[in-house]
């Protein structure tokens, strides 16, 4: 792809450019008197690449200086000849108004004027902007690109000043590595398939930990073996049919027989054992008050005193520490036993107050369980018998639903291993391929 001529419907606004081949130069000039000390900036350098680049099918930005003033430029139509690979030429015209509506001919020779040619004798007239893109791919040709197109490569060709702080990521590519590294790689001579499929996975590993994560919090971070959930269910699910049985034959003998049962083996037992850790808590805390209540030195003071001064005499000289020292530090040993004790108390009051309220609760189901085997009124057996059903309906659908999640969870798990084993081995194949273009003294990165 070579750059033959540009020019427009208007030559007297703007003169056709025609490109050499080899290098071309775009030199801006001041060369009125009166603008002599003004710089050279802001004079059409950049803005000639930004129209070569519409030509070349860049699609619309309303901030590009042709859509941003459409009432100067509107009835402007641009013509782009480009010679090809195989030394024939193809001109593209892009009118402003109509930019959506591209028009291609092909002819041999270059230095073409096309701009009263009818739309008729065009060989592509009028053709949507994404069919044109493809048509322009195929004539160029750019090979080495698959599968990329020819606008890939436009954006490395086409350089804004923002685009030459970085050599290789171009300012339009801040999005994320995926979107130029394998192309650039390519360009190298790397091979970039494995490249592509590093990212593509590692955005599948992103999304499959997102949606573990989500799973997760469904569960309320306590995850069990399935096959738990799945036990528990199976219970569930055969006492449910076992109400059945009973409300439709109105039969309550077994289900008195198993509310005793649970009323002897459950709810006295749990009652019997949280009053005995009761009863441990409030002996515990009543020493606990009674030493924080006492604020006595904890030895004679007087009779440490004399012993202090006989010692004194005894030893004269070689008791280093006086009696008040003796006493600072028996306070300071008692003010952090009470920095402990108060702790301690503050532990004991709040499991304390978890005891009275679990022994509440099973205070109450142990009356209406004893209500329900008192109670001769069939009716009203039948009615609990119901509400039992109600809440084991509930805890089956919540069952059902938690052992969903889990296989949710374990199919995710799995996902995720299988993607970070495909991440791992694109790595290692484009680690092997760079140690290998390295090797070669023949290949295009080594010759780069």
């Amino acid at each position: 792809m070579r750059l033959s001529r540009l020019y427009t419907n208007k030559p007297g606004w703007v003169e056709p450019i025609e490109f050499r081949a080899g290098l071309n130069v775009v030199l801006a000039e001041i060369r009125l008197p009166e603008n002599r000390t003004k710089d050279t900036h802001n004079l059409g350098k950049t803005t000639l690449g930004r129209v070569i680049d519409f030509c070349l099918l860049k699609g619309r930005d309303k901030r590009f200086f042709l859509f941003k003033h459409l009432d100067l430029f509107g009835d402007f139509v641009f013509f782009l000849e480009i010679e090809l690979l195989d030394g024939s030429f193809i001109t593209v015209r892009r009118g402003v108004e109509h930019h959506s509506k591209i028009f291609f001919k092909r002819h041999p020779a270059a230095r073409q004027d096309f701009v009263d040619l009818p739309d008729e004798d065009w060989d592509h007239p009028a053709v949507p902007i994404e069919k044109a893109k493809q048509l322009l791919d195929g004539a160029l040709d750019l090979r080495d690109l698959e599968p990329w197109s020819y606008r890939k490569i436009v954006g490395y060709l086409l350089r804004t000043q923002d685009d030459y702080r970085d050599v290789f990521q171009l300012a339009k590519f801040k999005g994320g590595d995926a979107e130029w590294k394998p192309f650039l790689a390519q360009l190298l001579g790397f091979n970039a398939q494995s490249i592509v499929e590093h990212y593509v996975t590692e955005a599948d590993l992103e999304e499959l930990r997102g949606k573990e994560a989500m799973v997760e919090r469904e569960l309320g971070g306590s995850i069990e073996d399935i096959s738990k959930i799945e036990g528990i269910l199976l219970l569930k699910q055969n006492e449910s049919l076992e109400r059945h049985r009973l409300l439709d034959s109105f039969d309550f003998q077994e289900v008195d027989a198993e509310k005793t049962r649970m009323l002897v083996d459950e709810l006295d037992a749990r009652i019997a054992r949280l009053n005995a850790r009761r009863y441990s808590l409030v002996h515990n805390r009543k020493k606990i008050v009674a030493s924080l209540a006492d604020d006595e030195v904890l030895f004679d003071s007087d009779r440490a005193s004399e012993l202090f001064a006989e010692a004194g005499v005894m030893f004269a000289g070689q008791i280093k520490r006086d009696f008040e020292q003796l006493l600072a530090f028996n306070r300071a040993i008692s003010e952090e036993r009470r920095v402990y004790l108060s702790e301690e108390l503050a532990e004991i009051d709040a499991e304390l107050k978890s005891t009275d309220s679990e022994i509440a609760g099973l205070s109450e189901e142990r009356t209406k369980t004893l209500s329900f085997l008192t109670d001769t009124d069939v009716f009203m057996k039948y009615k609990q018998a119901m509400d039992d059903l109600a809440t084991l309906r509930a805890d089956i659908i919540a069952l059902e639903h938690r052992r969903e999640s889990l296989g949710r969870l374990q199919v995710l798990r799995s996902s995720i291993r299988a993607a970070e084993e495909q991440k791992r081995r694109s790595q290692e194949v484009t680690e092997a391929d760079v140690e290998a273009q390295n090797e070669d003294r023949q290949s295009r990165f080594s010759a780069i």
